[in-house]
């Protein structure tokens, strides 16, 4: 049997590849879930709609839902008038309340403070909360 010792040249080629495939991969590894955050969701479009029966919107009263992934509320300010809003504070990304008996939304994280149409009342948010368009179709509500 012949003994064939490495060269130091051939053990730095052997490091280097294998360093730069782990680095690759690494990358990739990182990489994945900022292309992720950054890529527009699938069946986000403009078509997406959201129905809601009529009869689930008290007047006064909100109604909390999922709208592309994301909490939004739709609620009957006078009857026949509706309104839908993401339900997701402009502050830090928190959940809103519906305060029924003050007629606002509320945040619980930091008493942000939102009317019924959705403009900042107090507190911390810096702008109002996201408008969603409403359409009717018989006893139903359209949100999208």
């Amino acid at each position: 049997m012949e003994n064939n010792p490495v060269t130091p040249s051939q053990r730095r080629f052997f490091l280097t590849v294998m360093i730069s495939g782990i680095s690759a991969a690494l990358a990739v590894a990182a990489g994945w879930p900022v292309w992720r955050f950054l890529a527009p969701r699938k069946g986000a479009g403009a078509e997406e709609k959201v129905g809601v029966t009529r009869d689930s919107v008290a007047v006064g009263n909100a109604y909390f839902f999922n709208f592309r992934g994301q909490p939004a509320v739709v609620l009957q300010t006078r009857p026949g008038t509706y309104a839908a809003f993401s339900a997701v504070c402009t502050h830090l990304g928190c959940v809103v309340k519906w305060q029924s008996d003050k007629g606002e939304f509320l945040c619980p994280c930091h008493a942000g403070r939102f009317s019924a149409d959705g403009t900042v009342l107090g507190g911390p948010p810096p702008k109002a909360l996201e408008s969603l368009p409403v359409a009717l179709d018989g006893d139903m509500i359209f949100i999208g």
